[in-house]
């Protein structure tokens, strides 16, 4: 099959907007929207419906999750969180460290990446400028830790939301085919920075004993709205753990936890709702017009038969490729657009060759979601860690994270590796 016309303008307009969203000289949410407008004015998309290609139900998904986590900000429950791990670790840096990291991870299982980083980080800075330590250490940690435990659930990161409501796999189906992995790569990931960063996680102990005199109860600033809010969300984790048999999509499940939140907290909606990230749903609403401009002109039907040529249909060489291409690809290209462009290019793969692509959507989540660790770009809990830091006057330059984290994304994958092919392909 030749490339038409068509395939070659949806190219360069999917090629220059992932350019450009690299760079970072543009703001991404122009960009992706631009290239969503370019697909659309050029005919790539259906003129009279062009917002079809945008998926509503993973939008509505990650507003309504949104909702839920920034009231429940209000009651103080993540600073307490934080606090009361610290205090445990009797202020000992490397126990700190691996503290933070799991209560981050399991936080970013239930939440999602972005939100848990936003929480759990400003209090890491506050408790490492006590400690007199430079906080570098613990912000990498954390971001490794985020982006390992969302990868657990399907709704702890941007990728699983878009593959769980492309692929229509429920909150259970990651839960038994992801997450069992999940807990032996934090493990190695800690130790690995633990080792990295041995010599950096030592202070005095008059410093210890400045962090142990935090009261953790005082950050409790709304016991009532708690209560809500920890009954609300987990009867929405209860209907994410129904959702295959409820046979409700996960979209409705979030959104009718974040109404009853809204009804029961007494909230003003619109306070909520400037809180909600729109530059991300904006930011995905585009990216999900780009790829379809990309697949009506018949792209990733093309790709798709050439990886089905080039690996003769084998279930494992199939495996092994959407993995090890997320992993490298997401880790120098945000995970979103990346996983954007995969999903239909999988579901193609599935109608060609007939076989049950099932273990490729594990693939595809273990490579993006892991991957995106391997440098400061690659997924947007980096991006926001980092800006966080520097905010506090702790640059992390590209370079300084690619040395230490590349290497120990590829030892994740590696990991993930030996899981798919023992469980899924041979």
């Amino acid at each position: 099959m030749e490339f038409t016309p068509a395939m070659t303008l949806s190219v360069i307009i999917f090629a220059a907007a992932y350019l450009l969203i690299v760079t970072e000289k543009i703001d991404r949410v122009i960009i992706a929207l631009g290239g969503g407008v370019l697909m659309a004015l050029t005919g790539l998309l259906d003129q009279e419906n062009p917002y079809e290609a945008i998926d509503f139900n993973t939008l509505a998904l990650l507003i309504s999750m949104m909702v839920i986590v920034m009231i429940t900000q209000r009651t103080g429950v993540f600073e307490f969180l934080a606090i009361k791990v610290v205090k445990l670790a009797k202020g000992e840096p490397w126990k700190v460290l691996v503290y933070l990291s799991f209560i981050t991870a399991v936080a970013s299982a239930f939440l999602d990446n972005v939100t848990t980083i936003l929480l759990i980080l400003p209090i890491t800075l506050d408790v490492t400028k006590d400690l007199k330590i430079k906080p570098i250490p613990f912000v990498i940690s954390q971001i490794f830790a985020s982006n390992i435990g969302g990868t657990a659930t399907l709704i702890g990161d941007p990728p699983n939301i878009m593959i769980g409501t492309k692929a229509g796999l429920s909150f259970m189906d990651f839960v038994i085919n992801v997450a069992p992995i999940i807990v032996p790569i934090l493990l190695v990931t800690i130790g690995a920075f633990l080792l990295v960063y041995k010599k950096y996680l030592h202070t005095k102990e008059e410093n210890k004993k400045k962090v142990l005199l935090f009261n953790e109860y005082e950050a409790l600033k709304d016991k009532k709205l708690l209560t809500k809010c920890l009954i609300v969300l987990s009867l929405t984790i209860l209907g994410f753990i129904l959702h295959g048999v409820l046979n409700y999509p996960s979209s409705v499940v979030a959104m009718t936890g974040a109404v009853l939140l809204l009804l029961i907290s007494k909230v003003k909606p619109e306070k909520v709702l400037k809180e909600v990230e729109w530059k991300t749903i904006f930011f995905f609403a585009g990216l999900f017009m780009l790829v379809g401009g990309l697949e009506r002109a018949g792209v990733l039907e093309v790709l798709a038969k050439s990886i089905v040529q080039q690996t003769n249909g084998d279930m494992f060489l199939l495996g092994m490729a959407v993995l090890w291409v997320s992993a490298i690809a997401s880790a120098f290209v945000d995970n979103i657009p990346f996983t954007a462009t995969m999903i239909p290019l999988i579901q193609e793969v599935g109608v060609l060759t007939g076989m049950d692509i099932t273990p490729l959507w594990w693939a595809l989540s273990l490579g993006a979601c892991l991957g995106g660790n391997g440098t400061i770009i690659g997924a947007s809990a980096n991006v926001v860690a980092s800006g966080m830091a520097e905010e506090a006057g702790y640059k992390i330059t590209f370079g300084q994270y690619f040395k230490v984290c590349f290497p120990i994304m590829l030892i994740t994958v590696a990991i993930s590796t030996v899981y798919l092919v023992l469980r899924y392909l041979i």
